[in-house]
């Protein structure tokens, strides 16, 4: 655990995905890799994260062990999704409709055989979506990360984090243009800019410098 109290400069652990599936890009990755060193006073670490079931979070706990950061964010493609989608829980499941990138497909397995249902995030996802619609970004809050390995990362990251001092959770962010001309897309530098709010956000929620949203009006996302 850091042992910085709240008011002190935190670390930041941020990570985006290699691509995958028959993409050459993953713009999590791509759009994390953009981000500044510093935000709000916040050290950000920024790191990439292999498509691969088990082999991902293990890696995830690997980097939290070595930075002890105050606040962990994951992020992944959605591709389909229209804005920048903070999830709310991950779900102890692992379906795959296509493989890993070493080839694992599993279809319907427990992430952790002894484990919960669902873990919820503790991000402020809520505080998040605000403040990305005052920016003018869409976004909403997701109640599903998937069963594929992002939702993997997520559950697992929740279980890792779990009764410490440690704020987590994960942020699916949508195709960028040129990747799959049938999905919306987002531009590469905007979705940079939401990840930047998200990061503020987390740190400032921390330092007891924001109040934490408990719900937001309604949105139509299918008309973003």
């Amino acid at each position: 655990m850091n042992e910085n109290n709240h008011t002190d400069c935190c670390t930041v652990l941020i990570t985006g995905f290699e691509p995958f599936g028959e993409d050459t890009i993953n713009p999590s990755y791509e759009a994390v890799r953009l981000m500044p060193e510093e935000i709000c006073g916040a050290a950000i670490i920024k790191e990439r994260l292999p498509v691969v079931f088990g082999e991902a979070a293990d890696q995830l706990q690997s980097m939290i062990n070595r930075y002890h950061p105050d606040i962990v964010i994951c992020t992944g493609l959605a591709g389909g999704r229209k804005g920048i989608t903070p999830e709310l829980l991950g779900r102890n499941r692992m379906e795959a409709r296509i493989p890993d990138n070493r080839g694992n497909q599993p279809q319907g397995a427990a992430i952790d055989k002894d484990g919960r249902e669902d873990r919820i995030s503790t991000l402020p996802v809520h505080t998040m979506v605000d403040r990305l619609w005052d920016a003018g970004i869409p976004a909403e809050v997701s109640h599903s990360a998937g069963t594929f390995v992002c939702n993997e990362v997520l559950y697992r990251l929740l279980g890792m984090t779990g009764g410490r001092d440690i704020m987590a959770g994960f942020i699916h962010v949508p195709c960028i243009p040129g990747m799959q001309d049938d999905q919306p897309t987002m531009e590469l530098q905007e979705i940079t800019r939401a990840l930047e709010i998200c990061v503020e956000t987390a740190v400032r929620v921390r330092r007891g410098e924001v109040i934490i949203t408990e719900r937001v009006p309604e949105e139509d996302f299918t008309t973003l």
